[in-house]
């Protein structure tokens, strides 16, 4: 089974990720799956979707846990039935999961030139550090999307903006790390974030 990589953040926070690579039936064979999350795979559409979510539950098992300890609040936020905090991500043929005692957040994306298009949507202040003819330029924006992604996930609060309550402070590629603030209804919240780069993807995490 294709754990792609392993990554202990802290002592009380681990990143998993897949590599997707075996087919549907070799993915679902091994898994119980409530009633309700059979129903939801049969349902989906795309077999990559399929793939995707039922990676994820493989990556709950190397966390020790099941798909029947996993489930979705109202927001679509997931909960492990422990308290402990989980996020989730898949994109394409990789897919993570981050489990922490705080509150965290991930996200998976796939570096594509075509972000630049839908940049003005969810940049602002990273404007004044972001240079649009510098070969890292994509790779930044994918960064700064991705750290955004994983701060709503974390949040799971309808009415958040990337653009407006969102600010990721500069930050080098090679740094694999950066800050970043939520500024949301008169509250400010500062979170440590990470990334990594591989096979053009993109992985952000993000810790309180």
């Amino acid at each position: 089974m294709p754990l792609y990589k392993s990554i202990n953040v802290n002592s009380q926070t681990c990143v998993k990720i897949w590599k997707i690579e075996e087919s549907y039936q070799d993915l679902i064979e091994p898994l119980d799956l409530k009633p309700n999350s059979l129903e939801r795979v049969l349902g989906m559409k795309s077999e990559m979707h399929q793939r995707g979510f039922l990676s994820v539950r493989h990556l709950l098992r190397e966390f020790g846990y099941t798909d029947r300890d996993l489930f979705y609040d109202s927001n679509g936020k997931p909960h492990l039935k422990d308290g402990k905090h989980i996020s989730i991500t898949h994109s394409f043929n990789f897919s993570g999961v981050i489990i922490s005692d705080l509150e965290v957040g991930i996200d998976i994306e796939k570096q594509r030139d075509k972000i630049s298009i839908i940049a003005e949507k969810f940049v602002d202040y990273e404007f004044q550090y972001l240079n649009k003819s510098s070969k890292d330029y994509i790779n930044k924006l994918t960064v700064i999307w991705g750290i955004k992604e994983s701060l709503y996930k974390l949040f799971a609060t309808p009415g958040m903006l990337f653009r407006e309550h969102f600010l990721v402070i500069p930050f080098m590629i090679e740094d694999g790390k950066t800050v970043a603030w939520i500024d949301y209804k008169n509250k400010k919240h500062r979170y440590n974030t990470a990334f990594l780069e591989f096979e053009g993807f993109t992985c952000a995490y993000v810790v309180p």
